[in-house]
């Protein structure tokens, strides 16, 4: 053969893989308003970047009819490129090519850019639509799946790990995409569980739908299985571009610093009316951060999800931070087991990516209940003190109003390592809200029995505790606030404060890993 036959017979052989599953199974994959695996690679790459591997593979069962079958590329093309001039690997798996089922070929194709990854020090992104494991090739299938799982173990907190659910993922398929650090979910295509509706019918009865079980909303807002509920494939990769653009390629790097033209010493003169004067009534602490941050840009994260809680992206003079904040309009801002987890996840990952930590504070304290008690509120909030405390990047907080009780230690307090810590005159510091005080306190007790009207004495007693102690300056006298600022001043002290803390250097205890409450 010449080497002009051998280029011809090279050209033909990448033009048959190129064809997948066929033009019928990709009209049908279109028919389903899903782009195919090689459409949504080029969409994520900087044109003419990505650079497939292990195109050619073929599995090798000999079970069944496998012989005889064919299956484009293993049913996953994998390779690296660009986004947006970085380096990044990623994999899609190929619905049309056998269901984009995963057999022992399939899965070390898609090891093998993992290891790649985590040798570069790259960040990985994994595109999920899959029919599962591959039933004709038994228990390899399931060997490649859980060395998938051992490397989505290694290279947390090494190298972000961001995974597109885009069609189906059930069974075992579902574990890699919960270790990675975002997953990201298509509307009404992307479906995601255990068992399927059919094997829930036959074993409990109940009669459920794909999407009521395992969709994209109810991930986003019900499981917190999911971080972003997408409208559509285009979507969910532009999101996936975005949340690359704050976070850096590995834990040995910062993130990337973009200037973007906002005026550092710009002031918020919109933050000085925002707290309304009756304590009841709420504010979005949205308005807040998108006032303080850069162009008022805040790339919020689990968004449906616990809302009580708000979580995200956002710069400061172009540098990268993680967001923390309550939020008044959701449960007066109260923590509960939910925002408790939402909270000291983010916290974990945005430490082990260096990225600084602000935290906007306006909390009553923990959601009180019987089914909080039950379900575990002790250890799941018992897990955001821990993930404050052990983490080492920059952290500071703004407390805006409320701070009661064991819910200020929680949210990013002094006493969990904070570097430096703001108040608004609003603030209320205290162990509890004055109503509770003086319901608690024995002197005021006592006063209330021997008052002739004990109501009337009771709201001046009310008064009173709110006077001496609803206020940021018995915390600013200890030192537990370092400063009391006017709302308006928010974003230059808090630039201020990150360049000062941009140097941190911070170790923990030599010790293999702690015992963290789940």
């Amino acid at each position: 053969m010449t080497i002009s036959e051998k280029l011809q017979e090279l050209k033909k052989r990448e033009t048959k893989i190129k064809d997948m599953g066929g033009k019928t199974r990709l009209a049908k994959q279109h028919n389903k308003k899903k782009l195919s695996a090689r459409e949504r690679l080029e969409l994520l790459f900087d044109a003419g970047t990505f650079h497939e591997i292990d195109m050619h593979v073929k599995h090798r069962s000999t079970n069944f009819n496998m012989p005889s079958t064919e299956i484009a590329a293993d049913g996953v093309v994998t390779g690296h490129g660009r986004v947006n001039g970085r380096h990044v690997v990623a994999y899609a798996q190929d619905f049309t090519s056998l269901g984009g089922s995963l057999g022992e070929q399939h899965a070390a194709k898609i090891t093998k850019v993992m290891d790649m990854a985590l040798k570069a020090g790259i960040p990985i992104v994994g595109m999920n639509d899959s029919g599962g494991a591959r039933v004709d090739e038994g228990i390899d299938s399931l060997k490649g799946y859980g060395d998938i799982f051992f490397r989505n173990s290694r290279a947390s907190g090494v190298i972000p790990q961001i995974s597109l659910i885009m069609g189906p993922c059930a069974g075992g398929a579902v574990y890699s995409p919960a270790m990675t650090d975002f997953i990201l979910m298509v509307k009404n295509t992307a479906h995601m569980f255990i068992t399927g509706p059919q094997v829930i019918k036959t074993v409990t009865g109940e009669e459920t739908t794909f999407e009521e079980l395992g969709g994209a909303i109810t991930h986003n807002t019900k499981s917190g299985n999911a971080h972003f509920a997408c409208e559509s494939d285009e979507d969910a990769i532009d999101h996936v571009k975005m949340l690359l653009s704050y976070i850096p390629n590995n834990n040995m790097e910062d993130p990337p610093l973009m200037q973007i033209g906002d005026d550092p010493a710009r002031k918020c003169p919109e933050l000085d009316g925002i707290i309304p004067d009756n304590p009841k009534a709420g504010y979005d602490m949205k308005d807040v951060i998108r006032a303080i941050v850069d162009h008022g840009e805040f790339f919020e994260i689990h968004e449906l999800y616990a809302e009580n809680a708000v979580i995200g992206m956002a710069r400061l003079n172009g540098r990268s931070v993680g967001i923390i904040a309550n939020q008044p309009l959701v449960l007066s801002g109260c923590l509960d087991i939910n925002a408790s987890d939402k909270i000291s996840r983010f916290i974990r990952f945005c430490d082990a990516f260096n990225l600084p930590l602000i935290t906007f504070v306006d909390v009553p304290g923990y959601l009180p209940g019987q089914e909080q008690e039950w379900n575990g509120i002790i250890r799941h909030g018992a897990k955001l003190l821990w993930s404050y405390s052990e983490a080492t990047v920059p952290k500071l907080n703004v407390t805006t109003r409320k701070s009661y009780g064991g819910a200020y230690i929680a949210m990013s307090s002094r006493h969990l390592g904070n570097d430096m810590s703001f108040a608004w005159p609003s603030a209320e510091i205290a162990v509890m809200g004055a109503k509770g005080s003086v319901n608690v306190v024995s002197s005021y007790r006592k006063a209330q029995k021997a008052a002739t009207d004990p109501e009337s004495k009771r709201q001046e007693q009310i008064k009173d505790y709110e006077q001496k102690f609803n206020t940021p300056y018995i915390a600013a006298e200890r030192g537990y606030i370092d400063a009391v600022i006017q709302p308006s001043e928010t974003r230059q002290r808090l630039i201020d404060a990150l360049e000062i803390m941009s140097t941190k250097k911070e170790a923990l205890p030599a010790k293999k890993h702690g015992n963290i409450p789940v």
